[in-house]
């Protein structure tokens, strides 16, 4: 994950793709020649510029190597063959069917937040709860959208005071953007967002070096904790994608669904939900 992306303009972009995917991956040639049924004389003349491989041969090699749907279209482009994966946005007709499955589990889920976001965490969709749950926190109308779920908990102006737990909390997170990204790749997007994120007041720059908490935990889990009132909430959360994508955006959406970690947050989320509402009422009569 730590080698150089090439330029996908550059000379020779073909081959310098494929051995990028091929480091990312910790694959040899020999071992990509013996799992995808290529010899490796091909796949060296392939990287080396020498000869572009059938259209089939090339996705095969993809395939083999995991490589996320956007990236085979520019390994296809590269090679002088049309995109094979549409890459519509999230909203597209196209996208009708997936769009209307999120829809009913995020509504199965209430009264707990459940979110839906791209590759970059930014929200695409929500529940009702979710907003209301922020809402009880800070102001969500102030924040424009679209709003990205890293940033609101980042932000001082955010999330952030209400985070219990907040140096083991934000190496958590870092980690998991890190570990999350589409395909183990970290693209040029991701790298952006945590730059973005890094730049945040109070973010531990030693987070690749963290391994959860030092005490031992009865939680299979870190939970992420907010406090409200004195009290800390605790939530973990459940992440979904889309089974055998064939849409670059239904590929890099995840569905996140927030939990209760204990008894006791569970019936104070549900208190405070409803307080919440209630002054929401009364403040509007």
């Amino acid at each position: 994950m730590n080698a150089s992306r090439p330029d996908p303009k550059a000379p020779g972009e073909l081959g310098e793709l494929l051995r990028y995917w091929r480091d990312v991956r910790g694959v040899s040639q020999l071992d990509l020649s013996l799992d995808a049924g290529v010899s490796q004389r091909q796949i060296s003349f392939i990287e080396s510029g020498r000869s572009v491989p059938g259209r089939d041969t090339l996705l095969t090699l993809a395939q083999t190597l995991d490589v996320p749907l956007r990236e085979r279209n520019a390994l296809l482009l590269a090679s002088g063959y049309a995109p094979m994966y549409s890459e519509a946005p999230w909203d597209a007709q196209e996208m009708h069917s997936v769009i209307r499955a999120l829809e009913r589990v995020v509504r199965q889920h209430e009264p707990f937040p459940a979110i839906v976001m791209d590759r970059h965490w930014n929200v695409l969709m929500t529940n009702d709860a979710a907003p209301r749950f922020f809402n009880c926190f800070i102001d969500m109308a102030a924040r424009k959208s679209p709003r990205n779920m890293l940033h609101m908990i980042f932000d001082p102006q955010g999330m952030r005071p209400f985070v219990a737990d907040w140096d083991t909390i934000s190496r958590s997170l870092l980690q998991r953007v890190y570990r999350e990204s589409v395909g183990h790749a970290v693209d040029a997007g991701t790298r952006q967002l945590l730059d973005e994120l890094l730049a945040w007041p109070d973010v531990p720059r030693d987070w690749k070096a963290h391994h959860g908490p030092a005490s031992a935990s009865t939680m299979p889990v870190i939970p992420i904790g907010f406090i409200h009132e004195g009290v800390v909430l605790r939530y973990f959360s459940m992440v979904t994608t889309v089974g055998a994508p064939q849409n670059v955006s239904a590929q890099e959406m995840r569905l996140e669904c927030m939990f209760p970690a204990d008894d006791e947050t569970e019936a104070r989320h549900l208190q405070l939900l409803a307080e919440h509402a209630k002054s929401r009422k009364v403040t509007a009569s």
